[in-house]
């Protein structure tokens, strides 16, 4: 889907350069309005008509996973020079850039969007590096299958970190809703994220056993706040 048109799968940056940004028009003979002064560049549209049934086999070798993203940009780049397919997928992709843009500008909605997006993004990332804080978040095995071995081990303690603290994170709102004295909003709720790790003991030593009442599916006891001791 073209910028423009937002959908949950579109990659959406954050933008700190607008002001140096260039943006892309298809042709010199439309005028493009409040626009017309800052769009001074045009599209090579030939370009992208000439090489579109190679762009879409790129597309579906991506999609499928037949190349990699590392392959496709040797084979676009080969000795320093972008190939032809690949100056028409900049082409394109200049397009895309322009009207992904002048949404980002237009709407606020998709501006928030996309900024609590990036700051889960990095609320994970700073979870991990917490949790990776004997190697300080460095891959230092020489070998491919350690360096999977460690990330499949990391991204498993991270996601039972997620997990736990969304288990009790529901528990403790279904108390609260128990209890009748606040109200839960689900704008409130919506700004709650499972992504803490305060609370964890990421040193020291670790128990594994498992108190009969866990074994039986239940859950430990959700602390009080009024209480000093707890």
């Amino acid at each position: 889907m073209l910028p423009g048109y937002p959908d949950n799968n579109q990659f959406s940056p954050r933008l700190a350069d607008l002001s140096d940004a260039r943006y892309w028009r298809l042709n010199y003979d439309t005028n493009y309005g409040a626009l017309e002064g800052v769009a001074r560049h045009k599209v090579n549209t030939n370009l992208i008509t000439q090489n579109w049934d190679d762009i879409l086999r790129v597309a579906g070798s991506l999609k499928l996973g037949t190349i990699t993203p590392t392959e496709l940009m040797r084979t676009l780049h080969g000795g320093g020079r972008a190939s032809t397919l690949g100056r028409a997928i900049g082409e394109l992709g200049r397009l895309c850039k322009t009207l992904y843009i002048l949404t980002y500008i237009d709407d606020e909605g998709y501006r928030r969007r996309i900024l609590t997006q990036l700051n889960r993004g990095e609320s994970r990332h700073t979870m991990a590096r917490v949790v990776f804080h004997g190697r300080r978040g460095e891959l230092r095995q020489r070998y491919r299958e350690g360096q999977e071995d460690q990330l499949g081990a990391l991204g498993l303690v991270v996601n039972m970190l997620v997990l736990w603290n969304t288990i009790y994170m529901d528990a403790a709102l279904n108390q609260i809703r128990l209890e009748g004295k606040i109200e839960v909003k689900p704008e409130d709720v919506a700004r709650l994220s499972p992504l803490g790790f305060e609370h964890c003991n990421l040193l020291g030593r670790y128990h594994f056993s498992v108190p009969e009442y866990i074994q039986q599916g239940q859950l430990r006891p959700l602390r009080n706040p009024a209480d000093p001791n707890d």
